[in-house]
């Protein structure tokens, strides 16, 4: 038991490899993350791991810490299953039967939080945002101990590490923003060590703390962030995304059938492609990269001999030179402020998107009339009444005066975003993506395009989206005239 125990690794690059939740969220899966650790390893020495909590597990802690502001128990029942989720991997992968006790007692304890933090929460009859980002980093915090007791097991040497001794945040509880230089300090302090002496971190993604200590979290899907800015402050020569999936695909392929791997995207294009809807990736992920400017890869745990996705500052392919994904974003409404009287008046926007703001809604998309007689805006479907009473409440006197003649909502609309960065050199493409839409005779109620070109986003009605994004997919296959498509 010495190959791949406590031994000194000279001074080499480091890999950043992040785990998701299905890639951890079995037996199976956990066998196939030891693996892939172990086969890293004899590349890359001095290695991090970061994993997200199992699968389900994020949401079965947050469901009960909100049902328990609700004065129902239900934590019980959800304390029994997060000790049957880990416990039967434990006793699959755990060979050492001492470790074995020893990581189930852990979890326990864990569990035991769990539940004191259940039961304040129904004596308060207030789930915070503060007490659920407790609740929530609980998972990772299973996790962590659960997959580092496994590869100890496996003879790889390794440390699980608390992200809240790396990862230093303000106190915006369920979405906290990282203080980089506070993290970058901490993370060298503590990681550094470690990898000198050959041993494996493992990190729990997702959470972090504020200076004092407070535990916090960085938004749903924060575990690909959490690697991200690891890779970034230590700094990483590669970060490595491992989810179910191999790589970036042309669009959902429970959508289309014939739904690609992109072989190579370019920082831009993933960006618009994380924020429009794709899965893939936390939106966040992108920027500690490329400021850092280091690799980043999309591989899929279950088929590591894939190649996945690359992520470039600027992609050399261009496939077919025009699109090279559609996504979309499901469950918005379309909100309208119109009105004559609006026509040239300064700081209408401004004070539309600051009514927006103060509900702390996110806006996807915004679109405004060139007359200036509207503006209108997607939100969340469950977000849409909260926002229409702000806005008629910052507008009351314009709507009594009928500067304003109206403030509404459509029905149920969703987004759907072609991503290429050729559209930028190419002519016609909106024709074409229109014209793609209006062959299958589905109506677009609003656009938007970046100015940085590489997207075009479109809101349909919601019985519209799959119509659509299988009628857009085809385009990637469609070569635009005076353009070649790549040899094989």
């Amino acid at each position: 038991m010495s190959s791949l125990k406590d031994h000194e690794i000279p001074d080499q690059p480091i890999l950043v490899m992040k785990f998701g939740g299905t890639s951890v969220g079995s037996i199976k899966a956990m066998q196939q993350v030891s693996q892939i650790v172990r086969d890293t390893l004899l590349q890359w020495p001095r290695l991090v791991v970061v994993v997200s909590a199992l699968s389900s597990v994020t949401d079965l802690l947050l469901n009960s810490g909100r049902a328990a502001s609700r004065g129902d128990s239900t934590f019980d029942h959800t304390a029994q299953e997060l000790r049957r989720l880990h416990f039967e991997i434990a006793n699959a992968l755990v060979t050492d039967l001492i470790l074995c006790e020893q990581v189930k007692q852990n979890i326990n304890h864990l569990v035991s939080d769990f539940i004191n933090l259940c039961q304040a929460i129904v004596v308060l009859g207030e789930a915070t945002p503060r007490a659920l980002d407790a609740v929530a980093s609980l998972g990772e915090r299973m996790c962590i101990r659960l997959l580092a007791a496994i590869l100890e097991s496996e003879n790889i040497s390794c440390r699980y590490v608390e992200a809240t001794q790396l990862i230093v945040t303000d106190d915006h509880f369920q979405s906290a923003h990282p203080d980089i230089q506070a993290t970058s300090q901490k993370t060298r302090q503590v990681l550094n060590p470690m990898l000198d002496k050959g041993l494996v971190p493992v990190v729990s993604g997702f959470i972090g703390a504020t200076p004092t200590g407070i535990t916090t979290t960085l938004g749903r899907g924060g575990s690909d962030y959490s690697a991200a800015i690891i890779g970034a402050v230590l700094p990483a020569k590669e970060v490595w995304i491992w989810t179910d999936v191999d790589g970036v695909m042309t669009t959902d392929p429970r959508l289309v059938a014939d739904a690609h791997t992109i072989p190579e995207l370019s920082y831009k294009e993933i960006g618009e492609l994380a924020y429009f809807g794709a899965k893939v990736l936390h939106p966040k992920t992108i920027r500690p990269v490329i400021e850092a400017g280091i690799g980043l890869r999309v591989c899929n745990t279950f088929n590591p001999s894939h190649p996945g996705t690359r992520l470039v500052v600027e992609s050399r392919t261009t496939m077919n030179g025009v699109v090279k994904a559609v996504t979309i974003i499901r469950g918005l409404q379309l909100i309208t402020v119109e009105g004559r009287g609006m026509l040239g008046v300064p700081g209408v926007a401004a004070r539309t998107f600051g009514a927006v703001a103060a509900t702390q809604t996110s806006v996807p998309l915004i679109s405004q009339a060139s007359s200036e007689q509207s503006i209108c805006f997607t939100v969340p479907t469950e977000s849409t009444h909260k926002v229409i009473s702000a806005l008629e409440s910052a507008f009351a006197q314009e709507i009594r005066n009928q500067d304003i003649d109206r403030i509404w909502a459509t029905d149920e609309v969703g987004i759907i975003t072609v991503v290429g960065a050729g559209m930028k050199q190419t002519p016609g493409v909106a024709g074409r993506v229109f014209g793609a839409l209006g062959a299958n005779r589905i109506n677009v109620i609003a656009i938007a395009q970046g100015s940085s070109e590489v997207s075009i986003s479109m809101v349909v009605a919601a019985a519209d989206l799959q119509a659509g994004v299988r009628a857009l997919h085809e385009l990637i296959n469609q070569p635009q005239a005076g353009t070649s498509v790549p040899s094989q």
